[in-house]
C-alpha cells in the first residue's frame, strides 16, 4: 500500500516507524540527488553525500515539521542550505555578506512564492468543480478550448463560460498579488 507523505511521516515520528521513512527516502531520494548535482556544478559525488546528509538531517528534525509546506519542500530547503553552506565553507575570499544577503533575498521570495501559491490554492478552491477542470486544462496544460470541450465533454461554450467565470473570479480574489506584482 503507498502511502502519501503525511502518513509516512506521522508514523515515522509517532511510531518510530523506520520503514516509512525509508519510503519517503526511496521516493525523493532520485529527485533530490539530480536536483543537487546541477546545485554542486555536476560533482556527483559531492551531491550523493549532500543528499545523504539531508535525509539524516531531515529525519532528526522530522518531530519538528509542521506541514506548513510540503515535505518534498522542506527537504529541498535542507538541502539547498546544506550545499550553500559547503560552498561557502570552501570559498575563499567571499564576501560572506553579500552571500547572505543573497540568501536572505532567496528566502524572502520563496516565502512570497509559497504565500501566492498557498492563495492561489484556496481561490481555486471556490471554483465549481467544472471552472477548476477548464482552467487547468486550458491554462495550466495548455490545452485548447476545443480540447478542454472534447476532454470534458461538454460543449465548447461551456467551456468557455467557465474559463471565463474561473478566470474572472481568480483574478478578483488574487487581486492583491496583482498589485505587489505591478507595484512591487
Amino acid at each position: 500500500m503507498d502511502l502519501n507523505d503525511e502518513e509516512l511521516i506521522r508514523r515515522a515520528v509517532k511510531d518510530g516507524d523506520q520503514r516509512a521513512y525509508a519510503q519517503l527516502v526511496r521516493r525523493y531520494q532520485s529527485q533530490l540527488r539530480y536536483s543537487l548535482r546541477q546545485l554542486c556544478d555536476g560533482d556527483q559525488g559531492l551531491a550523493d553525500d549532500m543528499a545523504q546528509e539531508a535525509f539524516i538531517k531531515a529525519y532528526k528534525a522530522l518531530p519538528a515539521f509542521r506541514g506548513d509546506a510540503r515535505f518534498s519542500t522542506w527537504l529541498y530547503r535542507i538541502a539547498y542550505n546544506l550545499v550553500m553552506s559547503h560552498k561557502r565553507k570552501n570559498m575563499p575570499d567571499v564576501d560572506q555578506d553579500a552571500v547572505d544577503r543573497a540568501q536572505a533575498d532567496e528566502t524572502i521570495e520563496e516565502s512570497r512564492q509559497l504565500g501566492m501559491a498557498r492563495d492561489l490554492t484556496a481561490a481555486m478552491d471556490t471554483l465549481s468543480g467544472p471552472q477548476r477542470q477548464a482552467i487547468h486544462l486550458c491554462m495550466h496544460r495548455g490545452f485548447s478550448h476545443e480540447e478542454a470541450a472534447s476532454i470534458m465533454k461538454l460543449p465548447l461554450g461551456t467551456v468557455k463560460s467557465h474559463v471565463n467565470r474561473a478566470r474572472a473570479k481568480l483574478r478578483s480574489l488574487l487581486q492583491p498579488w496583482r498589485e505587489e506584482v505591478v507595484n512591487g
